[in-house]
């Protein structure tokens, strides 16, 4: 249970976010409870590092002096679960976009999507989605994209720890991912359909980690919020 004074002095609030919802949408929904609950008009909620709204999974909810600590924790390393499809690509790199391209799956084989994936660890070199929050000359890439302006965004080094292929049941390839902060796992749907020469995007998408945090610890916006009504 949780009580007025963890909220106020500063506490960690792991959810699992929902398919569609925006991490804004959630502080929208949860912040107006959570002062009512503490008998406040204002207090701060925030989180530490969004999800795509067609991502779901594990979002950390931070309140009161907590978030000061928002940006420490989105340096942490992350896990995640999904699906890419392979044979097509959509300009966002995952299905927010329609599919502007089709390739066949003739020639793809078990072994050589394994082959292909192993040049996905380690320290790569990255690109970012034209569909994304990453800044350029001082506009986020998602407004240039949507306004049909051209944009080349720089790459960047990330660091994959880990890319497990868990299942292939052809379009789709299930898979989990273990990856350090600035990842961007439509783009590495993107490359491992690029390096395969069938195209390929990323359909769905879970967050089960994030440094220690585990969703096996989250609830859903639902049972957060029955937890802190008010008994009559």
């Amino acid at each position: 249970m949780y009580t007025a004074k963890q909220f106020m002095e500063g506490t960690y609030l792991l959810i699992d976010k929902p398919i569609q919802w925006t991490s804004f949408d959630v502080i929208g929904k949860i912040r107006g409870p959570i002062q009512k609950f503490c008998n406040l008009k204002k207090l701060k909620v925030g989180h530490a590092g969004t999800l795509d709204p067609l991502a779901t999974g594990l979002l950390i909810i931070v309140t009161g002096s907590f978030t000061k600590k928002a940006e420490e924790l989105q340096t942490l390393d992350k896990e995640y679960t999904g699906t890419i499809t392979l044979g097509g690509i959509t300009p966002s790199y995952d299905a927010e976009t329609e599919i502007t391209e089709t390739f066949s799956l003739e020639n793809i084989t078990e072994e050589k999507i394994i082959a292909a994936k192993q040049k996905f660890t380690g320290v790569i070199e990255q690109v970012p989605p034209i569909y994304s929050s990453v800044k350029v000359d001082g506009r986020r890439a998602y407004s240039y994209a949507r306004a049909g302006e051209t944009l080349v965004i720089k790459s960047r080094n990330i660091t994959i720890y880990s890319f497990e292929i868990t299942e292939i049941t052809l379009p789709l390839v299930h898979f989990k991912v273990s990856c350090s902060k600035g990842t961007y796992i439509r783009s590495l749907a993107h490359d491992l359909g690029k390096e395969l020469g069938c195209g390929g995007y990323l359909s769905s998408l879970r967050r089960t980690r994030v440094g220690h945090f585990n969703i096996e610890n989250a609830i859903t916006i639902e049972s957060f919020l029955e937890s802190i009504k008010p008994v009559m």
